[in-house]
């Protein structure tokens, strides 16, 4: 997985006034760089998801995630944000960083938990979450997420 985020697929100073324009922002992002077909029903998935509860994490990070038909192959989308978004979170502070995680529906029970599961070990590591908020370029945010997800 060590080249698993390209660092096209790093977005920096974003800019988005709700989690809907975020998730409209990766759904759209996950079409471009050719993750998924159609952009409509990967914000529905997203959409979904967080109503059955938020990804709101801690430390400024968010992970929603999104399965379905509409996506081709298993990617990450990393966004950060020049100005915090209100998202419901475990310590009810603005979200800054998203990683997406898209998975076809029929690897739901398999890549997605894998991504998703290491994916939150990651975000209990405070020196990773520290290490990417800190991150100003691409190249270091796709480095830090490749290593921590290369990590058994």
């Amino acid at each position: 997985m060590s080249e698993f985020v390209p660092v096209n697929h790093v977005l920096l100073d974003q800019s988005a006034a709700s989690v809907d324009e975020v998730l409209r922002l990766l759904a759209d992002k996950a079409v471009e760089l050719g993750i998924a077909t159609d952009a409509d029903a990967v914000y529905e998935a997203f959409k979904a998801r967080e109503a059955e509860g938020t990804t709101g994490m801690t430390g400024g990070f968010a992970i929603p995630h999104a399965k379905s038909d509409a996506i081709s192959k298993a990617g990450m989308i990393v966004a950060k944000f020049a100005e915090g978004i209100e998202w419901a979170s475990m310590d009810d502070a603005p979200i800054t960083c998203a990683i997406a995680i898209l998975t076809p529906a029929a690897e739901a029970g398999t890549t997605h938990l894998q991504l998703l599961s290491k994916t939150a070990v990651l975000l209990m590591n405070e020196g990773f979450r520290s290490s990417v908020q800190g991150a100003t370029d691409a190249e270091k945010i796709a480095s830090l997420i490749n290593e921590g997800l290369d990590e058994e």
